[in-house]
């Protein structure tokens, strides 16, 4: 059993949505999805799960990411199954063909989601309508935004928000120490604030579309019309794992310690700085000290001298 973290994972968070795959790949195949759509691939860790996949389905792959990574753009060159859009997803749902299935995992906050699934939905409906999956409906992004780059949201469609936020479990304002990342909304909660709170808003003014959230590695979210011919496929995979109390008891406690583990680095590294500022200041009275040691033994020579 491979109990490894997938993807480029330095940090030990568990941040890829490939580390979900033995529930996504059997969704792909559910459907029959001869085309994938990924929003957000960034340095293509399940890109490159997708394209393992697409070879044997002979399916195709597309990655949206307006600012790829080193690692998806050598992908994109070696992998024939594999096209690479250099845009953004508002941008490029507007004239990409609507594949079989949208995974989601772009900027994560409320508007730039909401804005997708209008988007696909505008221009696909009820049976027709692809399989959307979602990353990062749980803590911490489920119900608070983040912004890689706040220019472009609309101003009035942001929440206040932080520079270098960081947040913890149960705190619902800007903690001390904890996961960071370079702008959060101020506060956790509220309408229209986070990746869920978008998606639960699009279903509820949806008759006949069904959502279902794993609580694992930050949340994996799942939406399908109730009448398309693959529904009771998607549900049977999806089913065990919705809702499931374990899985999110485990998923509270993970990012619970992955929290503090953070807060005791950050403070570690407080710490650090204000030891070698204390060094520094040290180092400075005693250069001082010793000058003025040198000032008084010249006075004292000077005064002693007869001449």
């Amino acid at each position: 059993m491979d109990t490894n973290l997938r993807g480029n994972d330095p940090g030990q968070l568990g941040h890829s949505l490939a580390n979900l795959t033995e529930v996504l790949i059997p969704l792909l195949d559910a459907v029959a999805a001869r085309s994938v759509m990924e929003i957000g691939s960034y340095a293509g860790d399940l890109t490159r799960e997708l394209c393992n996949w697409a070879v044997g389905a002979g399916a195709s792959v597309t990655a949206i990411d307006p600012a790829p990574r080193n690692g998806l753009i050598e992908l994109s060159e070696q992998r024939p199954e594999l096209e690479l859009l250099r845009e953004t997803s508002h941008h490029a749902l507007r004239h990409v063909s609507l594949p079989d299935v949208v995974i989601i995992d772009g900027d994560h906050n409320y508007y730039t989601v909401r804005e997708e699934l209008r988007l696909i939905d505008e221009r696909a409906r009820g049976a027709d309508a692809p399989l959307l999956i979602f990353h990062d409906v749980c803590w911490p992004h489920g119900r608070r935004d983040a912004y890689d780059d706040p220019e472009q949201i609309p101003p009035e469609r942001r929440e206040s928000m932080v520079r270098n936020a960081r947040v913890f479990p149960g705190e619902p304002g800007i903690a001390q120490g904890g996961l960071s990342y370079p702008w959060a909304a101020a506060r956790e909660g509220g309408p229209r604030n986070g990746v869920l709170t978008a998606i639960e808003d699009f279903v509820k003014d949806r008759d006949g579309v069904r959502l279902a959230i794993v609580p694992a590695f930050f949340g994996f979210g799942v939406v399908w019309p109730r009448d398309a011919p693959w529904a009771s496929a998607v549900a049977g995979i999806v089913e065990p794992w919705s809702d499931n109390a374990i899985l999110a008891r485990l998923e509270a406690n993970r990012v619970l310690h992955l929290a503090k583990e953070h807060l005791r680095v950050a403070e570690v590294m407080l710490w650090t700085m204000r030891s070698k500022d204390l060094e520094r200041r040290n180092a400075d009275l005693e250069r001082r000290n010793a000058d003025l040691e040198r000032r008084n033994a010249d006075l004292e020579r000077r005064n002693t001298d007869p001449s």
